[in-house]
Parts: C-alpha cells; sequence; structure tokens
C-alpha cells in the first residue's frame, strides 16, 4: 500500500491555477523528491499534501482520505518542515523541538520524559545537542534549519515532507542532514517526500523523482530517468552534464558559450 496517493490534484490561487491534475504515489518505507524549475508549484505540492492547502481532487495517506482525519490525527500521521518555519520569540531550543509532541499530549498535558528523551535523541541525530539550552534566535541560519527537521522528526509520524531542507546548510551540513534523514527513514520505516533545488543531491538520496514544470509532472520514474541532459535542458533550459556514479546522477553545470577553454 502507498504511504501517500495523489489523483487529479488541482490547486489554484484566484484564477491562477498552480497545481494542473498532479498524479502521484510514495510507497511506504520510499522517498521521492519532487524536483523542478522554481515557480512549478513543488511548495503548494507539499502544503497540500500536509493538508494545509484548499485543493481538489484526492489525497490518501495509508489508504484513508486525507479528509477523514483530524487536524491532530493529521499531524500524527505527517510532519512537513516548511521552507520558512515561524519561530517563537525567545523560545529555548528543546522546548521548541518539544512543539513536535503537541498533537500526541492531552489537554493540559504535559511532556513525559520519554517525550524529553525522544527531542535530545532528535538533536543527536541533527547535531545540534548542543544548542538545546540555547534560544532559537542565537542560532545560525544552518541550526536552525537542523533544529527544524529534529522538531518534525520528534512528532513521530510516518511521513516526513521537507520542503528544501538543505537551502540554509553549507555541504557538509547537507550531507549530514539527508544522511541522518535516510538513516532514519531505514530504522523507522519512514516515508519521505521533499522537495530540493539541489538536483545531484535529489538523484542520490531519492528512491524516485517527480519532475514538476507548471504545475504539471512533466517526467517521473528512478534519477537515472528523471535527471537526464534532455529533460534538464528542455524544462530548466539549463546548460548541464550528467555524470552518473553508483549513488545516482551528479548534474553538473556547463558555461554557455561556443569558445572551449584550451
Amino acid at each position: 500500500m502507498e504511504a501517500i496517493s495523489c489523483r487529479s490534484l488541482r490547486v489554484s490561487f484566484g484564477t491562477t491555477e498552480v497545481l494542473r491534475g498532479v498524479n502521484l504515489e510514495v510507497p511506504k518505507g520510499g522517498w521521492t523528491t519532487v524536483v523542478g524549475p522554481n515557480g512549478s508549484g513543488k511548495t503548494t505540492l507539499l502544503r497540500t499534501i500536509a493538508g494545509l492547502q484548499v485543493s481538489q481532487g484526492l489525497i490518501q495517506i495509508d489508504g484513508h482520505s486525507l479528509g477523514a482525519y483530524s487536524r491532530r490525527e493529521v499531524a500524527k500521521q505527517i510532519a512537513i518542515v516548511p521552507q520558512q518555519p515561524v519561530i517563537p520569540h525567545g523560545m529555548k531550543v528543546l522546548d521548541y523541538v518539544l512543539l513536535g509532541r503537541t498533537s500526541h499530549l492531552g489537554f493540559f498535558e504535559t511532556e513525559k520524559k520519554s517525550d524529553i528523551e525522544m527531542a535530545r535523541s532528535a538533536l543527536d541525530e541533527l547535531d545540534v545537542r548542543f544548542a538545546e539550552s540555547r534560544t532559537m534566535g542565537t542560532l545560525s541560519g544552518g541550526e536552525i534549519q537542523r533544529v527544524v527537521v529534529a522538531r518534525a522528526l520528534t512528532q513521530g509520524s510516518p511521513v516526513l515532507l521537507l520542503d528544501e531542507p538543505t537551502t540554509a546548510l553549507d555541504i557538509g551540513h547537507q550531507q549530514e542532514m539527508l544522511e541522518a534523514v535516510d538513516g532514519l527513514r531505514q530504522r523507522l520505516n519512514l516515508t519521505v517526500l521533499a522537495t530540493m533545488h539541489d538536483l545531484t543531491l535529489a538523484g542520490q538520496y531519492a528512491d524516485s523523482l517527480i519532475l514538476l514544470e507548471r504545475g504539471e509532472v512533466v517526467a517521473s520514474g528512478t534519477p537515472q530517468e528523471v535527471l537526464t541532459e534532455e529533460q534538464i535542458t528542455q524544462h530548466y533550459g539549463a546548460s548541464i552534464k550528467v555524470i552518473n556514479d553508483g549513488f545516482g546522477p551528479i548534474v553538473t553545470p556547463v558555461r554557455r558559450g561556443t569558445n572551449s577553454p584550451e
């Protein structure tokens, strides 16, 4: 059974149609990454699957219609890491990560020792345990990004949505984060649906890719099937070379021009 299934998904902002009949399936325990040029609808797709955007069409999570879940039940099924998270002013890192346990607590119930241990474990996984007593405002952009992912992991949801999770990170922490997510996915049988700009990282970590352009799926399949020179040139308007290695395609830009360096 698929963890996520979408059929004929459509989203409009006023008269502008942002998603146009999107179909996708993500198997349980799989990692699918959505790629595409700016403005193709990647973030809207994730927000819609998370129940944060009004849409037409069918969304199923674990075989059940998304509309059948309450907001609290959706949070138990899906954790989302947004591009621009809301960070409460003055909040300490550990307290922020513990917000991921909110959907598991009753009204007026406080976090248990097991909740705190889960939050600290997530901070360890993302290499930010050192900052647990600091306030969020004292962290760098990359540290904040890792803490936000830790909060999502602490939520304990079987489906993890990542919207450009490596944007604010240097190359070392990009790899660290993606390796951590992949390790957790395999140990906990998490299902990951991500959006990414970096095509090489997308191809190296995902089992399958979906290429969006102007709200439509124009290609889907394995990284090798989607990340071809022909398709990237056509849909991104980019001059690139693709090198295939044992982990997936490596996409590298090539300077435009007719004159090659000597």
